[in-house]
């Protein structure tokens, strides 16, 4: 029946393009899909974060031409998951990718990239897959075998192993210029231009080594969150600066794979600094802040580079004269704790992980310098490209085309609540599996499984930064009932109303590259 189905979508989709519906061939958009993996919108400067942690001028840039939404969410937020979802527009229970540790994607599934490829569009992917199984419907792709390294990355070509040598989120880029220089002009391209950066363990380009001149960046005003009166899932976890953060984490130990020459450089910059802080023998609260600025430096190097690769995109399409007629997106598989709560890491429903960035510039289209507020997702993104595309999307696609709002409409039947669920327990983090309801203000979400049965109602109008638990206030009964009756109607609308399978939670390891 699956496989039944996505010849029926691709036919459909060739039809559309044969026939003329929609755009006529040489007006359909090029895209441009640029995706990270842990990019926080706290970590670039057109999201305004109070901290200014740093300065991202060509993602800058996008935002300045284009529109930046304000609420983009994600459904699960983990990095294999989002990217299934990306791909088939449908909720993890229903694409079956559940989890990093043993979820493998069934490649057999209708994606937008198969319905693109088949109208005729050029499709690549260049960078992190981290789905397990091989890509599909991609003419080229040029992949990071499971996570992936930061220095001199083994990865597959077409199938072919190889080896490169370099900072991985440049040679990222620079395979992406060389395809897009090689492609076949006569279509539209899709490039799906996937960085790992800024991932764990956030090893900077050595060029970046020093980049803040060992400035003391601003602290999170949570850093030392006590959790107090929060359910146990929440003080359950293992994701923290003081109790998880490893010598590899805190580059007391190098990265793996580094050349002799590069190693030198690296040791060059970080063991004056290792030294200061083994004498320093820092304890409590004096060794969280020494492990969060280690944190910044490292992270926000990261995502520098990326900076720099996005700036490097967008001269190659204004070079080629083709800027006006390509879509470009910036997102990322989720949102990403910068030391909020303690914390680093994602997972868990609250801003900071939920709230992934995404920009979106399409000169013919969006007007320069939007700023978008409605609730939108990753789940989003393959009907908006589809749609872009003059393409019909899937009856079981489950998001929404962003077209009207790229085109500063204001729909009325817009979404005004969002369904999320967290499934992986126990590794690597103990984040306990989790579902629950977004609204613009509030949050109820249900924690239920192993061994915990509890609620937590967030007011972020009330307590911005998510540190209090109103579940159980009198003054909020009516919220409480309210928001029970649209989580319940929101998990019956996307069908996840079924017990996850066993295998959903990730308990058994999976024996391969995933993690």
């Amino acid at each position: 029946m699956r496989r039944w189905m996505m010849a029926a979508s691709v036919l459909v989709a060739s039809f559309f393009c044969i026939s003329g519906v929609g755009h006529a061939h040489q007006e359909r958009p090029n895209i441009l899909f640029i995706f990270c993996d842990d990019l926080a919108y706290q970590a670039m400067s057109c999201y305004g974060d109070e901290r200014r942690l740093l300065e991202t001028p060509h993602m800058d840039r996008l935002a300045r031409e284009g529109m930046r939404f304000d609420r983009c969410l994600v459904t699960n937020s983990i990095c294999g998951p989002s990217r299934a979802v990306v791909l088939t527009g449908k909720y993890s229970h229903l694409n079956g990718f559940y989890n990093n540790t043993n979820s493998r994607f069934d490649g057999s599934q209708v994606t937008f990239p198969k319905l693109l490829q088949a109208s005729g569009y050029a499709t690549a992917i260049i960078g992190k897959w981290h789905l397990v199984t091989d890509p599909t419907g991609f003419d080229y792709w040029h992949i990071l075998p499971g996570q992936g390294v930061y220095y001199n990355p083994p990865m597959i070509d077409n199938g072919r192993r190889v080896k490169h040598e370099g900072y991985t989120t440049d040679i990222i880029t620079d395979l992406c210029l060389e395809w897009l220089k090689n492609r076949d002009r006569s279509k539209p391209f899709l490039l799906m231009c996937h960085h790992k950066a800024p991932h764990r363990e956030w090893a900077p380009a050595l060029r970046h080594l020093g980049w803040d001149n060992d400035r003391k960046h601003a602290e999170p005003p949570t850093l030392f969150d006590d959790f107090a009166g929060r359910s146990r899932a929440v003080r359950d976890h293992d994701m923290g600066l003081d109790r998880t953060f490893t010598d590899r984490d805190a580059k007391l130990i190098p990265p793996p794979g580094m050349t002799p020459e590069q190693l030198e450089v690296w040791n060059a910059y970080y063991e004056p600094r290792n030294q200061k802080f083994r004498e320093a023998n820092l304890k409590g609260k004096d060794l969280v802040r020494w492990r969060y600025q280690r944190y910044m430096h490292d992270y926000l190097g990261c995502v520098k580079a990326i900076d720099e690769g996005v700036g490097r995109l967008l001269d190659y399409l204004d070079q080629e004269g083709i800027a006006n007629n390509t879509i470009v997106i910036l997102s990322s598989d989720q949102g990403f704790y910068l030391g909020e709560h303690g914390w680093f890491d994602k997972r868990w429903i609250f801003e900071e992980s939920l709230r992934t960035p995404l920009l979106v510039r399409w000169p013919e289209v969006v007007k320069p310098g939007s700023v978008d507020n409605h609730l939108v997702s990753l789940l989003d993104i393959a009907e908006t490209l589809l749609d872009a595309a003059g393409l019909p999307v899937p009856d079981d696609m489950q998001g929404r085309s962003l077209m009207p709002l790229l085109r500063g409409e204001a729909p009325q039947d817009w979404r005004k609540s969002f369904y999320y669920h967290y499934y992986e327990y126990p590794v690597p983090h103990h984040v306990r599996p989790h579902y629950g309801v977004v609204t613009e203000r509030y949050k109820l979400v249900h924690y239920y499984k192993p061994d915990i049965d509890e609620w937590e109602l967030l007011d972020r109008q009330v307590d911005p930064y998510e540190t209090k638990n109103f579940y159980n206030d009198p003054a909020y009964a009516d919220v409480v009932r309210e928001l029970h009756a649209e989580l319940e109607r929101l998990r019956n609308e996307v069908g996840d109303t079924r017990e996850p399978p066993r295998s959903a939670y990730g308990n058994r390891p999976f024996d391969g590259e995933q993690r």
